[in-house]
């Protein structure tokens, strides 16, 4: 047994310069390597997402504006129908307004024409009677003179 132990120790002896090695090997791939590698990717990574953040923000900002610039549209379009029902009824009003004046006019024009009427009624009452008496004086002279004759 004192053999084995003495072989055994003759190969860890001889595997140990290999073990550091390998040690040796793994801290020297870490520190040029990997760790450089780790720093590139994480760099791409904080750049990808950077980037991806800052697409949202500005997707996110182009959604409040479009959003912001819709409202100043229906605003404005309501604005618009406002000032236009405030001038259809203001015409609507002027309308009824020449309306009423064309009708009150109108009515005047009738009165005037009905009193002008009923003066000239009057006139030719009072020239049919004078005119009347005329002629009944005249149709007796003349039944008169032919009776006489």
């Amino acid at each position: 047994m004192d053999a084995t132990l003495h072989q055994l120790g003759e190969i860890l002896l001889r595997a140990l310069p290999t073990f550091l090695l390998v040690i040796l090997l793994h801290y020297y791939l870490k520190f040029m390597f990997f760790k450089p590698m780790a720093g590139v990717l994480k760099q791409r990574w904080q750049a990808t997402e950077g980037a991806r953040k800052q697409a949202e923000e500005s997707m996110s900002r182009a959604a409040a504006k479009i959003a912001e610039y819709e409202a100043a549209i229906r605003a404005a379009r309501a604005e618009i129908y406002k000032e236009q029902e405030k001038l259809y009824r203001e015409l609507a009003a002027h309308n009824a307004d020449q309306v009423a004046a064309a009708h009150q006019s109108a009515e005047a024009a009738v009165r005037a024409a009905r009193e002008q009427l009923a003066k000239d009624v009057e006139a030719v009452k009072t020239d049919l009677e004078r005119d009347s008496d005329r002629i009944a004086e005249e149709i007796a002279q003349s039944v008169l003179r032919r009776s006489a004759a």
